[in-house]
């Protein structure tokens, strides 16, 4: 691969849970994360992205978020259940982008705040019109998705790389 392949990130906050009894790990979707979920799908085939990896966290709300979402994809891509992404800092994140395989350009991660919106504000560097102030005034809600695109290697993905072509939220 060439050091400028395009490549994407799409970064995908989980959908509302519920505040059980249970471990935190173990919380289940509300039923609004179960009707946001699907919708966050349908707008990301509508941009037509179909990433090639997904990398999920292993918490029950990233994976019932992540089922439902699929389902609105055209193709079904690789997904990896990866407990690293729970409670994952900024940097171990970043790590993580620098494992990935230079044969996926398509990446998408299910995690959880405030990890995704950190790192999404941390790569980029630049972005189309507002939507990087937008992004940083919503928070970063759930069901939120960004896109982001860079040119290079995973292993060269660093502070500033990438450029914010989308931001995505369920409400608004």
């Amino acid at each position: 691969m060439s050091v400028d392949t395009p490549r994407r990130i799409v970064l995908l906050r989980h959908a509302k849970a519920d505040w059980s009894q249970e471990s935190d790990h173990e919380r289940p979707l509300a039923e609004r994360g179960r009707q946001e979920a699907p919708v966050a799908g349908r707008w990301l085939a509508a941009a037509g992205i179909n990433p090639d990896l997904t990398l999920c966290s292993t918490s029950l709300r990233t994976r019932e978020t992540w089922k439902l979402f699929v389902h609105e994809l055209a193709h079904r891509p690789k997904t990896v259940y990866d407990e690293r992404l729970y409670e994952a800092s900024l940097g171990e994140l970043l790590a993580l982008l620098n494992e990935t395989s230079d044969d996926i350009d398509d990446l998408l991660l299910v995690g959880h705040n405030p990890g995704m919106h950190a790192l999404a504000d941390a790569l980029a560097g630049e972005a189309d019109d507002d939507l990087l102030p937008r992004m940083n005034r919503s928070g970063f809600p759930t069901a939120s998705l960004a896109v982001l695109t860079f040119n290079g290697s995973w292993k060269s993905v660093e502070h500033g790389v990438g450029r914010l072509v989308a931001y995505w939220t369920p409400h608004g």
